[in-house]
């Protein structure tokens, strides 16, 4: 359970939202930095489950089912990278990526067993130019017009 919030440092990403992250944005301008960016935190769950143990051109990953019971926007990704196990080949909130580093959490609020720096650094390289390893195994909605309700399943390719 980690609240996600806009990150007001590195727009148009997401973050955990924290206190201290809170508090920063009470001398920031709606005019300045946008609505979107001031809006409250959002409440996020995300349940994962180890499905293997493998390895990527000898570097030790894990292949996990994530199940997003929120369903907020980035929520798998941050939630991955704020417990120091990015998704492989993630260029944006991975290892060096684009929006906050681990999520926007400071390093010493990340877990022990987080993945080294060296690690994530390998894994990151192994994967370079390379897809996400991110795949929606199943889907299942209510049609927007007949209302009737729709499930899909598909097999990943990596």
């Amino acid at each position: 359970d980690l609240p996600l919030m806009r990150d007001y440092e590195y727009p148009p990403y997401m973050r955990v939202s924290t206190d201290e992250h809170q508090r920063a944005l009470i001398a920031l301008n709606q005019e300045e930095v946008g609505k979107k960016i001031l809006e409250s935190p959002k409440e996020s769950q995300t349940e994962y489950v180890v499905v293997s143990r493998e390895d990527m051109d000898g570097n030790d990953v894990s292949r996990l089912t994530l199940t997003s019971i929120s369903g907020r926007t980035h929520q798998l990704n941050v939630h991955c990278a704020a417990i120091g196990h990015p998704i492989v080949g993630d260029t944006v909130y991975g290892f060096e990526g684009e929006a906050a580093a681990n999520g926007g959490l400071d390093e010493s609020a990340l877990p022990e067993d987080k993945a080294s720096a060296e690690l994530q650094q390998a894994i990151a390289s192994a994967s370079a130019g390379k897809p996400m390893c991110v795949h929606a195994k199943s889907i299942s909605f209510r049609h927007p017009v007949t209302k009737e309700d729709l499930s899909f399943e598909s097999t990943s390719s990596f």
